[in-house]
């Protein structure tokens, strides 16, 4: 029995839960704004502990991605993604996750063919197409400055 496309699509879309958006959103909205929240708070802490603006500028992601990593090692950091969703995807947080979980998932392969090569599996093509693009910018802007 042969179906078409159109025919798979809509099978598939009666077969599948409708989407909670609304809820999603609010989740997002909320624990990425939770997360954003805290980096405030850790920026307020460096500055009263005496750091100046540039060391605080570099405490607080530090501090973000080192605590990232931490509930990513208890493996609290995809309960809570399951439910905050892009809240904690988004944020830097986010991207540490998604370094350091494949080098956890894939340590038993060994030191280089497991945690070197699979821990930028997820994250490696975000990296790739940032350092392209600021490669790209800088030259544009290079050029622009010329004239």
């Amino acid at each position: 029995m042969q179906i078409t496309k159109q025919e798979y699509s809509k099978l598939v879309d009666k077969k599948s839960p409708p989407t909670k958006k609304i809820k999603n959103c609010i989740f997002a909205f909320l624990f990425g704004g939770a997360i954003c929240t805290l980096g405030q708070l850790l920026m307020m802490l460096y500055t009263m502990a005496g750091l100046n603006e540039t060391q605080v500028k570099m405490a607080v992601p530090v501090t973000l991605i080192f605590l990232a990593c931490v509930a990513t090692g208890f493996k609290v950091f995809d309960s809570v993604a399951a439910i905050a969703g892009a809240g904690t995807l988004v944020p830097i947080t986010g991207f540490a996750n998604a370094v350091l979980s494949p080098a956890i998932e894939f340590k038993a392969e060994g030191h280089v063919m497991g945690i070197g090569a699979k821990m930028f599996s997820i994250a490696g093509p975000v990296i790739v197409f940032g350092l392209t693009a600021g490669v790209v910018y800088g030259l544009v802007l290079s050029v622009f400055r010329l004239f």
